[in-house]
């Protein structure tokens, strides 16, 4: 009996690799370099699930960075170290794709320690594959959190020392102690028998995030020849003869989590279902709704960033889609402060807001430093009763109230964010304003404040409806100030 074998790229790889100009049916690494196998083991893995089509990678930095030239399927390149956490929102997002995290040692556990614990301490559903060659193999061979004891670098020239740089990290062992994780498995590139048991436990992850048992996480010990300065065949016996005793093969956890049920008490479950119900009754409000990109600024302690909180949670029970945003300084009060939020009937790419349909500036720094960035036709809110007379914005409409102010008469400055609320939701009508009475009556506890906060709510809408539109009939322009 005669047997064909045939060797094959797999179509989970690009026909072309347009990294390497001129050899483009060649990968650009190294010889010897494990990155090429490994992806070798995961393109076919993809195949063989028919998953094409519904695989999405994120590479961060370093060598498997370039992961994204050579699988054809969805790619994503994140910041340095930060792979786990926007595999994690990606998957959130697109929870039927199959979501892999590639990274590296000085990748994964340097920089990114932070993201790769807590994402498998949550047990997002999502298969990270760590290629630890115990060294930093782009930048040019500097001491990894993985580079063995005694093990030379550019930064440890004399070999790694324990009371000097620490010990190896060993993440395989490190994440197994954390009681989410469902798989967890070491394997290396060291020869065609360990290349085999990694293919498998590169399936098996997947496979499991198929199945929704949660996060998985394949470590590969591979070669580095060219950063190791070995040929190739040295560098696979230096995988097998120093690597492997350091992190020893083998499954470290194999089996699904046994979430532990914490009981809620039964008001909050009551109040959420409330909620829930309030929600369906006027999911479709738009009516009274516009899509509106708001940049809320002042000092803190003006209420800015609560500001931008009350209209993101009126637009979510108003069924839009929201985002909140904030920025600030480290100083408790008087510090800038400054949010975003985003209102709209679709799906928000961004929260930022760089260009925003409107500016409440509640100091002039956030005037001068925000006005020239609102959009053409934008209105700004100004918490003032006149502008700065060196200061012009053609491009949008300013309304100065004096929201401090106006707040003050009533019985306290704190009020005044509540008083730009009502400007704003009078002015732009964005949002109904009924819909302000009651989220401002979920966040104020106390009865005293919620008629205060009424109170501030209404001279807002008050101001809009008798001073800046009365006004502004008297102006040719249309300009209030």
């Amino acid at each position: 009996m005669e047997y064909e074998i045939i060797h094959s790229k797999s179509t989970s790889f690009y026909d072309r690799f347009e990294r390497k100009a001129e050899l483009q049916h060649q990968t650009h690494y190294c010889p010897g370099c494990g990155h090429g196998i490994a992806h070798k083991l995961i393109a076919e893995a993809i195949e063989e699930m028919n998953a094409k089509d519904d695989t999405i990678v994120v590479s961060p930095v370093g060598c498997s960075v370039f992961a994204y030239y050579y699988f054809d399927v969805g790619n994503v390149q994140a910041a340095h170290g930060r792979a786990a956490a926007v595999a994690t929102g990606i998957k959130r997002a697109h929870s039927d794709k199959l979501v892999i995290s590639y990274q590296g040692d000085g990748d994964l556990a340097a920089i990114g320690t932070a993201e790769i614990v807590h994402a498998a301490n949550r047990g997002e559903n999502i298969t990270v594959f760590f290629v630890n060659n115990a060294i930093y193999g782009m930048t040019g061979g500097q001491l990894a959190p993985t580079t063995l004891v005694g093990q030379t670098s550019t930064t440890s020239p004399w070999g790694r020392r324990p009371l000097n740089d620490g010990y190896p990290i060993h993440v395989a062992e490190l994440l197994s102690s954390l009681e989410a994780p469902v798989y967890i498995e070491r394997v290396a590139l060291s020869d065609n028998k360990n290349i085999m048991r990694a293919r498998k436990a590169v399936k098996k992850a997947l496979e499991l995030q198929r199945q929704g048992a949660g996060f998985s996480l394949v470590e590969i010990l591979s070669p580095c020849p060219t950063i190791w300065k070995k040929d190739p065949v040295e560098a696979r016996r230096w995988v097998a003869e120093k690597m492997i005793p350091t992190f020893p093969l083998g499954v470290y956890r194999d089996r699904k989590p046994e979430a532990t049920i914490i009981p809620v008490p039964h008001k909050t479950v009551a109040e959420a279902l409330e909620l829930e119900l309030e929600l369906k009754q006027t999911p479709a409000a738009h009516h009274r709704t516009r899509d509106l990109r708001i940049n809320a600024a002042g000092f803190g302690g003006q209420g800015t960033l609560l500001l931008g909180i009350l209209i993101a949670e009126m637009g979510m029970r108003e069924g839009l889609e929201v985002s909140w945003l904030p920025s600030y300084g480290p100083e408790m009060r008087s510090g800038s402060a400054h949010c975003y939020v985003c209102l709209s009937h679709d799906r928000i790419g961004s929260p930022l807001a760089p260009e925003p349909d409107v500016l409440i500036a509640m100091n002039e720094i956030s005037l001068r430093k925000f006005g020239p960035q609102v959009v053409s036709g934008g209105t700004i809110f100004y918490n003032r009763e006149t502008l700065p007379p060196d200061f012009s914005v053609p491009q949008a409409r300013v309304i100065c109230i004096p929201a401090s102010e106006i707040a003050d008469r009533l019985g306290s400055a704190k009020v005044a964010n509540v008083v730009m609320l009502g400007a704003l939701l009078e002015e732009t009508e964005c949002l109904p304003l009924e819909q302000a009475t009651s989220v401002i009556q979920k966040t104020v506890k106390k009865s005293a404040l919620m008629e205060l906060n009424q109170k501030a709510l209404e001279a807002g809408r008050q101001f809009i409806e008798q001073s800046v539109r009365v006004g502004a009939l008297s102006q040719p322009d249309g300009f209030a100030y």
